[in-house]
């Protein structure tokens, strides 16, 4: 089913869909503020119809599932801002109806194996002539720019390794919830070009983001995947600084995590997890901060060392994404799987609002 355009005035040649989860309104109402006009999309009526009532824009509605509503929903439009996560379970047909339609691709993952899953449809992404490019918000435009200005720093890197921590702010139930359906994978690193599992916070490093060192653990973030891209380094590690009980926990659910497979106890996890309030507060977002650290080494063990500081990273997320479909309708989407620094060049991030780099090293 797909609902009417409605407004006159709502800018068809892009879709938000997602547009009713967390970060998917935090999107729309960005756009709004900055006079976009998206048409929003979702595959629940009622939920995407209120919203859209609300700022005054066009819906469309098409569930995942029914590939000719997906393409309809795509009809005339432009581009697609994929928010619906996890996006394990949601990027394939919505690519796959892109495809189709000639519409060009965006989404807000920070999962790994999609990734990895849409750089191998690089080929039919430059067939059908349109830009695929996952990973336009936190996950992973700053640390994917932060990866290419150290190797620009040192073009010989071989070893390249980045680090996230958020000041003063929390996880959305979406963010939760794709962590939860990844965590039975274990953890991820580049060796030697390949990626390879590893445990979770199988590793951990004292980094300092500008305020001294703090314990940080490797994460599967999609780094270990698009920095690769990027770049071409062969060994990347993604590391996080997490609370200490979180960290405790990570270690001693390792020979636990066939748990998380069990049907059952996922969906108890999930009922807990959509319990919670959808994501921090306005006022959280406003106080909160992202701070980023990454290092690259070479063989004779030549290393520099780059920090970047911006906004906490649900905002990131919508600036950063507002300013890449701004630049796609402006007409700048090279064709095939691209990365935000390869799309867009290393120094893109520092025109997101409140970003700040420096090279320390």
């Amino acid at each position: 089913m797909m609902a009417a355009d409605g407004d006159a005035t709502t800018d068809t040649r892009w879709l938000l869909y997602g547009a009713t989860g967390y970060t998917g309104r935090l999107i729309a109402r960005m756009a709004v503020q900055r006079g976009l006009r998206p048409t929003l999309g979702g595959r629940n009526p009622g939920k995407v119809g209120v919203l859209a009532a609300e700022l005054g824009l066009a819906s469309r509605v098409a569930a995942l599932e029914d590939p000719a509503a997906v393409d309809a929903m795509l009809s005339g439009v432009t581009l697609v801002l994929h928010c619906a996560g996890p996006f394990i379970h949601t990027f394939r047909p919505m690519v796959e109806a892109c495809l189709r339609t000639g519409t060009h691709y965006l989404d807000i993952t920070g999962e790994y194996p999609v990734f990895e899953a849409l750089a191998a449809r690089d080929g039919e992404a430059r067939a059908a002539g349109i830009m695929v490019l996952p990973g336009a918000g936190f996950d992973v435009v700053p640390s994917d720019c932060l990866a290419a200005h150290l190797k620009r720093r040192l073009p010989s890197a071989t070893h390249l390794a980045l680090a996230l921590s958020g000041r003063r702010t929390r996880s959305s139930r979406g963010t939760t919830l794709s962590a939860l359906e990844h965590a039975p994978r274990g953890g991820r690193i580049r060796r030697a070009g390949v990626l390879t599992r590893v445990p979770l916070a199988g590793k951990t490093r004292r980094i300092d983001f500008g305020d001294g060192p703090v314990p940080a653990v490797t994460i599967p973030w999609g780094d270990v995947s698009t920095a690769y891209y990027s770049t071409g380094i062969p060994n990347i590690e993604v590391y996080s600084v997490l609370p200490r009980d979180l960290r405790r926990l990570l270690v001693a659910g390792r020979s636990m995590s066939w748990l998380l497979r069990v049907p059952g106890v996922r969906r108890l996890i999930r009922r807990s997890i959509m319990r919670r309030p959808p994501g921090p507060t306005d006022a959280e977002r406003a106080r909160g901060m992202s701070l980023l650290w990454g290092e690259a080494v070479d063989a004779p063990g030549r290393r520099v060392i780059s920090r970047m500081r911006g906004p906490d990273g649900y905002t990131f997320t919508a600036l950063a994404a507002l300013i890449i479909v701004g630049r796609v309708l402006a007409g700048q989407a090279p064709a095939g799987f691209q990365t935000p620094a390869k799309a867009f060049g290393t120094d893109f991030v520092l025109e997101i609002e409140g970003v700040v780099r420096e090279d320390v090293r």
